[in-house]
């Protein structure tokens, strides 16, 4: 898939939000390997408005189990250095992690954010793929920082669509 083609098929994932499985869809697959993660800062948005951020580019080793149609539990860990753990619920994958000193402020002093990657099987034409056969995922990266950070009395909140392709 281009580059251009995983930035309209997360765009169009992004825009489905987290639809459900049809009736008699199969139980999931564990995610197990390794994938290209990449969180795209040029469809960066910051409280809503679109503002560049660095693309976030790594490689994540994923281990997980799948006990029964779609509760799966697992580990990433990523090449930047960091681990969290990894829930299915529904048909999206997530990962949770808490970032200290996030955010830099003014003065000097830090906040913390909080980052929840969500994430779905698509298609090459970037719609959901309910076989638990594509390698490819869409979603979206989000962190938070908490309101009254930096002396401003909103949450810190920078969106990124997502996408993750299986490499081995």
């Amino acid at each position: 898939m281009t580059g251009r083609a995983a930035t309209i098929a997360v765009a169009v994932a992004m825009a489905m939000g987290e639809a459900a499985a049809p009736a008699g869809a199969q139980s999931s697959a564990p995610l197990n390997g390794r994938y290209i993660a990449i969180s795209n800062g040029d469809w960066a948005q910051t409280n809503d408005s679109y503002h560049n951020e660095v693309t976030v580019r790594s490689t994540w080793t994923i281990s997980s189990t799948c006990t029964q149609g779609d509760e799966c539990t697992g580990q990433v860990s990523s090449d930047l250095g960091w681990t969290a753990p990894l829930r299915k619920q529904n048909d999206t994958w997530i990962v949770d992690r808490d970032l200290p000193d996030w955010e830099t402020c003014a003065d000097g002093t830090t906040a913390p954010g909080h980052q929840k990657i969500r994430f779905w099987r698509v298609n090459a034409a970037g719609m959901q793929d309910y076989s638990d056969q594509s390698p490819i995922f869409a979603g979206e990266d989000k962190t938070v920082g908490p309101s009254g950070a930096c002396g401003k009395n909103q949450w810190l909140t920078i969106r990124m669509p997502f996408s993750l392709q299986q490499i081995d």
